[in-house]
This record gives C-alpha cells, structure tokens and sequence, in this order.
C-alpha cells in the first residue's frame, strides 16, 4: 500500500467544500447515483449526471424527482467516448463520481461481453474524459468488494489479491488495474478507487436483488425464492459508502496521497447470512421467504470486508448498525407505499444520517 497516510483534520463530510462545486455523476439515474445526487444537491453542489435512462420501472430517480436537482443531466452510454467528452466538457467538473456500471452478477453471466465493456473500458472512457480537463480536483471510481481474487472468509483489505470467479467480479478488478495504471503513470494523479459492500436501501428497484425482490413478493402476496441463503455478505445501507465517498473525494482533493484504494463496509458482526437479512425485511414488509433448491450461477460462499483503513485514515465509519439499516429500508418503502413523497423521505434519511454521522 505504500506509505501510510496520516488522516486529515476534518474530514468528515464538510458542506463548505460542496458548496456550488462543480460535480459530474456518472451512473446519476441509477440507485446509488440518485441517492448521491440528492445528498450533493442538499450540500449546494452543482451536479451534473451522465447515464443511461433509469434503469428499473419504477426508480428511485424518477420517485424522487432527482432530475429536478440537476444541473444538466446527459443520457447516453459511457462506451460513447464523443457524447461522455462533451458532456464533461459542458460540465468542466471539479469532482467526478464514476458510479456507472453493469451491477448484477447474475447478468454478467447471461452477458459478459457487456459487463466487461461496460465495467471496463467504460471506465477507461470515463478517465480519458477527465483526462481531457485541467479543472478536475478529484475523482472517484465506485468499484466492488467483488473484485477480490481470494474466498476464503477472511476479512478483505485493500492491499490483497485481486480476481473475482464471476465476470462481474473480474470486470471491477479489471476497473481496479485501469485507474491504478492510469494514476501510476501520471494521467491523472487524483483518482481513487471505493470497494462497497452489499448495499440496501429505499427505493432499489433492481431484479435479482435480495430487498428490491422482497418488496415485489410483499406486493403480489407472493414468496420470495432466496437464491443463496448460506450466503455470508458485508451488508450496509447506501447513505453508508456514499459518505465514505463524499469524504474520499474531499480527502483527495487536498491531498494525492489519498487517491488510492478503500474499503467501505459495516461493522464485522453486521456480515450476514442472506436468509438471516432476508428474514428481518420480510417480516418488516410481511412477505413470505422459501428457499431455492440452488442458486443458478456460482457464487462467493463467504465476503467480508475490512475497513480498518478507511476508519483510521479517512476518520470513515458506519453510523447504523445492519438492524437500524433493515429498518431505514423498510420504513422507506412502507411509507412510500401509503403514499409519502419519495424525495421528502430520502431527503429526511440523509438529514438524519448527517446529524449521526457527525454525533
């Protein structure tokens, strides 16, 4: 890992630093891009996205009304080289977050030529198009825990092997070996990578996924088939990593020693069987649970993360535990349900999240 960094005064998420910053989130109509743009918006940024359409019907983008916090939103393909250029060059950002992605494993088997060439050399587009501006002070690469070549339970760091056994893993790694060959030889010097664990939250509606296929089955009055139910994540919400990355981005604009890789999961008791998570939502939701006879693909028995980095150096830990993280999402989704506004209740999490963050 090199030199041990020194952590900087103050680097919990600081609204003076955001305030009207010019940002560029790719990836803004996906789940976690949406959240993000809600959160940089309420700090005073300028955010502009770049992305395809909102992936999922409904979205938390559009039940939120995230489009309305923009101040110029592109869609379009990250593989798109001339349209991501222009789109960075209208915006001339100051801070990039590069959160688009193909993000399901299951997809990146029925499709690993698009996960590949989403995941990495859209990654590689994204870092020629920040290449091409003399304004940028930081950027931030959201990869996965998933790229971590090792499976044998043990808690992950940042300096350990890298690989993945599906090609959505392999693709992260991939993305990994990009943005460290590209800060190693000088093209951009500031551009960190983050590695999150599982994350839930109100307003993920993809397929496949263990909350969003939760929330469906309570609907229909229909069981949910758990697909791995031994299996052992790093489980958080998604207000979780999003202040890992506001800080990481803070932290490397002041200081390029930062712009390396990171760790961001909870707490070491909060890795959880899926049938355990699976459990407490359903029975916030009242849905029903069953298991698969066997998961479709293969997969990772055991993922946990270490953080002890990112808590030591970047002043970076969870604020809820996995139990308060069930309930923010469930609580999320039930009110949304009677009929709440989808903006309000993200908006009253984030606030809510800060004043525990900063607790």
């Amino acid at each position: 890992m090199g030199e041990r960094q020194r952590p900087l005064e103050g680097v919990a998420i600081d609204p003076a630093f955001w305030a009207g910053r010019r940002v560029m989130v790719t990836g803004h109509t996906g789940f976690k891009g949406s959240w993000l743009c809600l959160w940089l918006n309420s700090l005073g940024a300028r955010v502009a996205g770049y992305a395809l359409e909102p992936p999922t019907a409904p979205s938390h983008y559009d039940l939120a009304r995230v489009a309305e916090t923009m101040s110029h939103a592109t869609h379009g393909d990250i593989r798109d080289a001339a349209n991501l250029r222009a789109a960075f060059r209208a915006c001339q950002p100051e801070v990039v977050f590069h959160l688009a992605a193909q993000s399901l494993v299951g997809r990146s088997f029925a499709d690993p030529f698009e996960t590949f060439t989403v995941n990495a050399a859209g990654t590689a587009m994204v870092l020629a198009a920040a290449c091409d501006l003399t304004t940028i002070r930081s950027v931030v690469v959201a990869t996965s825990d998933k790229c971590y070549a090792d499976e044998d339970g043990t808690p992950r760091r940042e300096d350990d092997r890298l690989g993945g056994s599906s090609p959505y893993a392999a693709s992260k790694a991939c993305a990994e070996v990009l943005v460290a060959s590209c800060r190693a030889s000088g093209l951009l010097s500031r551009v960190a990578t983050a590695r999150a664990g599982n994350v839930i939250g109100g307003g993920d509606y993809a397929q496949d996924r263990l909350v969003p296929d939760i929330v469906r089955a309570a609907a229909q009055r229909k069981a949910v088939s758990l697909r791995r139910p031994t299996a052992v994540r790093p489980w958080q919400h998604v207000l979780e990593p999003l202040a890992g990355y506001l800080a990481l981005a803070q932290a490397t604009a002041a200081d390029a020693r930062f712009a390396t890789a990171w760790n961001f999961g909870p707490a070491e008791t909060d890795s959880r069987p899926v049938r355990w998570v699976a459990m407490k939502v359903a029975a916030a939701l009242d849905a029903d649970i069953q298991e698969a006879p066997r998961s479709p693909y293969p997969e990772t028995a055991e993922l946990r993360l270490n953080t002890d980095r990112a808590r030591r150096e970047l002043g970076w830990k969870p604020a809820l535990s996995l139990e308060q993280a069930i309930a923010w999402t469930t609580d999320w989704y039930s009110a949304q349900a009677r009929g709440q506004d989808a903006r309000a209740l993200s908006l009253a999490q984030i606030r809510d999240y800060a004043r525990l963050g900063a607790a």
